[in-house]
């Protein structure tokens, strides 16, 4: 019998399917890889994006919370800083705070944040916020009060009583009153019938010595060489005065002044400068204003009451009041003096030690973002 051979099959065909076989899966594979890592790379960067976003996030409430505080920094409000860390490693934060010039209450924070990696920076995310301290109080009465027609007041207003508004330019601000409230001109909203006040009276005593921390100072008396100004024994600039005080004029005082009476402003070009923590006004009677008086005042006034004038013919005479005014009884009660009030809560807030212990006191009562975007 002859066998015949088949010519048609080729020695290592299957091999050769297999490789091919192989090789389709492989290359598969590698796709699926490739995929995978491009995925794992998104996750991660995806990852990274979100926690500068948290960071910088955490940028703006550290920012909020030394502005509502700015006794915690040696300027009249933190500015910001850089290379900021929550914890120690690679991530960073920058943070630079504007306040708006034409609203003391208000400031725009950028915060940027970072990660570095062999000196480099692998990821990135920046917020931009306005931020609102609110309520923002510059004038603030103890009892029934109107708000007389020569004044301006750029704040917010609380009465604790009833509250009528006859300002001619009229409050640039909200107006919060335990009472009524009566009048035109106000922008903001109002409150009427308010259980409490939004912000506390300051509560300030009078106190000769007094305590930086638990170190102790003296006052010095009097005001009848001015000018004023801190020394090293006296860090705060504080005059203090027993009985009536008369300011006849060019009467500058860097630091504070205690009247333990009534203060009398009778002449012109009279200004008070508070030093950092520390208020720059207290009385414990009242403001007379007259002639051509005036006043100028940066930083915290608490007056027991009330600002006014008993010259029939005072010509004009004028309080300015950058900081916040705090007036226990009745507040300002003559139609003839100009009063101009603007909040400033960043030098109207105070740091005092009575007896050694830290209390501290601030004309806002909050703060909000009012809002919040990406800028990159």
């Amino acid at each position: 019998m002859k066998i015949r051979k088949n010519t048609s099959s080729r020695p290592g065909a299957a091999l050769l399917v297999v490789l091919i076989i192989v090789m389709a899966i492989t290359i598969t594979a590698l796709g699926f890889v490739s995929q995978s890592d491009v995925e794992l790379a998104c996750g991660q960067n995806m990852v990274l994006h979100r926690q500068m976003d948290y960071l910088a996030e955490s940028g703006l409430e550290h920012a909020r919370g030394l502005i509502l505080n700015p006794q915690d920094v040696g300027s009249e409000y933190w500015a910001g800083s850089t290379g900021l860390q929550l914890v120690s490693g690679s991530d960073y934060y920058n943070v630079v705070v504007t306040r708006d010039a034409s609203d003391l209450c208000n400031y725009i924070i950028d915060c940027d944040s970072y990660r570095m990696k062999n000196t480099e920076r692998v990821g990135f995310s920046s917020l931009r916020a306005e931020l609102r301290l609110d309520p923002c109080i510059a004038y603030w009465v103890g009892s029934n009060t109107t708000v007389r027609s020569k004044m301006t007041i750029k704040g917010d207003v609380y009465g604790n009583g009833t509250l009528t508004n006859n300002s001619i330019i009229g409050i640039d601000g909200d107006v919060f009153a335990a009472g009524t409230i009566s009048g035109a001109n106000i922008t903001g909203r109002k409150s009427e019938s308010v259980a409490s006040a939004p912000v506390a009276w300051p509560g300030l005593v009078i106190a000769t010595p007094y305590y930086i921390g638990s170190t102790l100072y003296s006052a010095e008396p009097n005001i009848s060489t001015p000018p004023f100004n801190p020394s090293p024994s006296n860090p705060a600039g504080i005059r203090y005065c027993i009985g009536d005080v008369n300011m006849p004029g060019n009467v500058t005082i860097n630091g504070t002044l205690v009247v333990n009476g009534n203060l009398i402003v009778s002449g012109p070009n009279n200004t008070i400068t508070a030093v950092k923590n520390f208020p720059a006004l207290l009385v414990t009677g009242r403001v007379e204003m007259e002639g051509s008086g005036s006043l100028v005042i940066q930083g915290l006034a608490q007056i027991g009451g009330p600002i006014t004038t008993v010259d029939p013919n005072a010509t004009n005479p004028s309080l300015n009041v950058t900081g916040g005014l705090f007036v226990q009884t009745d507040g300002v009660v003559s139609d003839l003096i100009s009063v101009s009030v603007t909040a400033a809560p960043a030098i109207a807030s105070i740091e005092v030690w009575p007896a050694g212990v830290s209390r501290r006191w601030g004309p806002a009562g909050g703060a909000f973002f009012r809002s919040i975007a990406r800028t990159q």
